[in-house]
């Protein structure tokens, strides 16, 4: 590397028209590092800002029904445990027909499911939740075939209210 005097030489020995010339090239280059380091960055954060502002309000939005849901839930009326075996049976015929079939076993209820529409299975879960207050406790589904709608086959334990 070159010592400050051998530049400082090396400066006094250029024209005047390539000093210049050297001048013009360094403020290029410091104008572009302002650009891209300090001018560009806020930029781009302001440009994308009305897509994250809208993002984020769609969120915001989607915690609003899921909380107007869960707020829901918890105002549904309460049944009597002993009513639940019942209800969850009801419920699977209704919903399911014969393609499902519910075991229950003290506690627990075991619906099996063949071939069941997967919105209705959505649905059903969340019927169950609020009529009976069953909670699922294991659920092992596969999907039936690739077509649309999408159809799940297997099981689904849930745990009753105890009477």
């Amino acid at each position: 590397m070159k010592t400050p005097a051998a530049l400082a030489a090396r400066w006094a020995r250029l024209a005047p028209r390539e000093r210049t010339l050297v001048h013009a090239a360094a403020v290029l280059v410091a104008l572009a590092l302002l650009w891209w380091l300090l001018l560009a960055p806020p930029l781009k954060a302001l440009r994308a800002s009305p897509a994250r502002h809208a993002q984020t309000n769609a969120q915001w939005q989607q915690m609003q029904q899921l909380q107007a849901q869960a707020e829901q839930l918890q105002g549904a009326p309460r049944h009597p445990g002993a009513d639940a075996p019942a209800l969850l049976r009801s419920s699977v015929e209704a919903a399911f027909g014969a393609s499902a079939k519910t075991t229950i076993a003290g506690a627990r209820a075991t619906v099996t499911l063949t071939d069941a529409p997967a919105s209705a299975v959505a649905a059903w879960l969340a019927q169950v939740r609020a009529s009976s207050q069953a909670a699922p406790v294991q659920v092992q589904l596969s999907r039936v075939g690739t077509a649309l709608p999408v159809r799940w086959s297997g099981s689904i334990v849930l745990a009753l209210p105890t009477p």
